[in-house]
């Protein structure tokens, strides 16, 4: 039988305990995934900690917006790298482009070398570069262990005939994750039309605050964000694309 991986992105205590509920075989930790997520604080990983002993990979994306990163941001990474591997996060997910849309492959050794024996990740960064056929194969050079992607699309279903086609130019090399719109209906599908045995989603849904007092006439974030909804990984939602992976021979 084959082996399947079901990465499940978090932001919170709450998720995490719903996708290791739901039959997760890892989290990819974050913050702010409204936003496609940015780097978690140390203490939540913590937190999380308290509760299980799943597998913890950690993004480490230091703000909103493109990969190309200035000294500051190259400087704060690294060192969160540093951070999380001291913590005991099994694996980290990071990217960084050079300004024509190629992988920065003098820095992500840098982060790579940082790392040590944590898993690395390249995350959805490789989905902005120019060339995506030679952005796998410098990451192969770099030894990366994963990488997570639409396929170049803007989601998975779209870029599924790239999948398939990185899936096979990887040649076990590297394992390649699709995300961006994975779920309990379509993880079949994806499958069966690209190969792949790794799957990344969110399994999310909206839930209300508890707020009973509502300032309407204030917003505290992005336009058009409803801040007094919550976003949080719904356990069913793993649960189905769990069930769905180990139905497959």
């Amino acid at each position: 039988m084959k082996k399947y991986e079901l990465e499940i992105c978090v932001d919170s205590v709450e998720s995490a305990l719903a996708a290791r509920k739901g039959g997760a075989t890892r989290l990819e930790l974050c913050s702010n995934l409204v936003i496609g997520g940015t780097t978690p604080s140390p203490l939540l990983f913590q937190e999380i900690r308290k509760y299980t002993d799943i597998r913890i990979h950690v993004l480490i994306r230091p703000r909103f917006g493109d990969f190309c990163y200035n000294a500051y941001e190259k400087s704060q990474i690294l060192g969160e790298v540093e951070q999380f591997r001291k913590l005991g996060a099994e694996g980290i997910v990071i990217g960084a482009l050079n300004t024509d849309g190629t992988i920065d492959t003098a820095y992500m050794k840098e982060l790579i070398q940082a790392a040590g024996s944590m898993h690395v990740t390249m995350h959805r960064a490789f989905d902005m570069c120019m060339d995506l056929p030679a952005a796998l194969e410098a990451l192969k050079q770099l030894g990366i262990a994963t990488i997570l992607t639409s396929g170049g699309a803007n989601n998975c279903i779209d870029g599924m005939a790239t999948l398939r086609t990185l899936h096979e130019r990887a040649e076990g090399q590297i394992d390649i994750m699709a995300g961006a719109g994975v779920s309990a209906e379509n993880v079949k599908l994806l499958h069966d039309s690209t190969g792949i045995c790794s799957y990344h989603m969110s399994g999310k849904k909206m839930t209300d605050s508890p707020m009973l007092y509502r300032n309407s006439s204030v917003n505290m974030g992005l336009p058009g964000i409803n801040e007094y909804q919550i976003i949080q990984t719904d356990y069913s939602n793993v649960k189905a694309a769990a069930e769905i992976l180990r139905s497959i021979p």
